[in-house]
């Protein structure tokens, strides 16, 4: 008889940023060779830039953030704020795009959690260019403490977000059945926006979750969301046509308890949703975290023990 294939099989980012990471290597590899005998402090200079370019890339997103958010109703992040937001992103994101994701990301697969009937499950739903591995550090805490997860890899990669809706409702469908219970949904970034639109095309979608939780979400788009022309991030624009269409759909469906369900962690040092409060819903349970970069906000402790009280707290 057939079997069910694994929900994880492989991934198409994770083979992406393979990519990405071995050919930032090769040139680096290439430049030191070539320029072996040159000046030292060119080719010392041009293998940092190799090697950390991107921290240059974060440091305009930054120097964005802090321009458009001057005009948004959450508190102002002063530049020395601005600063160390900066340098704790600069950190993170090579430990997430470079090693868990790429090459860690089949690590504490869904296959091997225990049932744990009676408790609350937890659903990880990835942001936009991610994979399971970002959760990692979830995984690991979830596991110490007995918590059944399951999780996804959101794909195509740059497809419309409409197209994860199956791949949450299989995850959802996952984390019952080790529980019994319904789980509470946990979501960074564009997992957000999925999370919404599987709810709102899944007609028993409220009896089959206990809640929603999303990070750094772009609810109502972002600003960076106008220089991107693939597919989900032409739908992560400020007030897209996509954005506009859920909306009304969640309203017409729950009125004004649309987002009772919901806890919306928020940063004003967001440096890829902003302004800040794009990343709130009304009559949601908003919380804010001063400070505190885009990926680096899904590790925050506060955003973690809070979120896994709340999975913990009985219905």
């Amino acid at each position: 008889m057939p079997t069910t294939p694994p929900p994880h099989a492989g991934s198409q980012l994770a083979r992406l940023q393979q990519s990405v990471v071995l050919g930032t290597a090769l040139a680096l590899l290439l430049w030191l060779v070539l320029r072996w005998d040159k000046s030292w402090a060119l080719t010392a200079a041009g293998a940092v830039l190799i090697a950390f370019g991107y921290a240059l890339v974060l440091a305009l997103e930054f120097v964005f953030v802090a321009m458009v958010n001057r005009r948004d109703p959450s508190p102002p992040a002063g530049w020395a704020v601005m600063l160390r937001a900066w340098w704790v992103e600069v950190g993170t994101a090579p430990q997430v795009f470079s090693w868990r994701q790429p090459f860690l990301w089949r690590r504490w697969p869904d296959e091997d959690v225990p049932a744990a009937p009676g408790r609350t499950a937890v659903v990880l739903v990835h942001g936009f260019v991610c994979n399971r591995g970002l959760w990692l550090p979830w995984m690991r805490v979830l596991r110490a403490r007995g918590i059944p997860y399951t999780s996804v890899n959101l794909e195509p990669v740059f497809g419309s977000i409409d197209r994860y809706i199956a791949q949450i409702d299989d995850a959802v469908r996952r984390a019952q059945a080790l529980t019994g219970c319904p789980p509470v949904l946990v979501c960074h970034s564009m997992g957000g926006l999925a999370a919404r639109a599987w709810r709102v095309a899944t007609p028993d979608a409220d009896e089959r979750l206990r809640h929603i939780v999303t990070i750094g979400s772009p609810h109502h788009g972002t600003w960076l969301g106008r220089f991107s022309h693939v597919a989900n991030g032409r739908q992560m624009r400020q007030d897209s046509r996509w954005l506009q269409a859920l909306r009304e759909r969640e309203r017409q469906r729950w009125s004004q308890q649309a987002y009772a369900r919901f806890t919306c962690w928020y940063s004003n040092a967001d440096n890829i949703v902003f302004p800040a409060s794009t990343a709130t819903l009304p009559g949601a349970d908003n919380r804010f975290v001063p400070g505190r970069p885009h990926v680096a906000l899904a590790f925050a402790e506060e955003v973690v023990e809070g979120t896994l009280a709340l999975a913990a707290r009985q219905p």
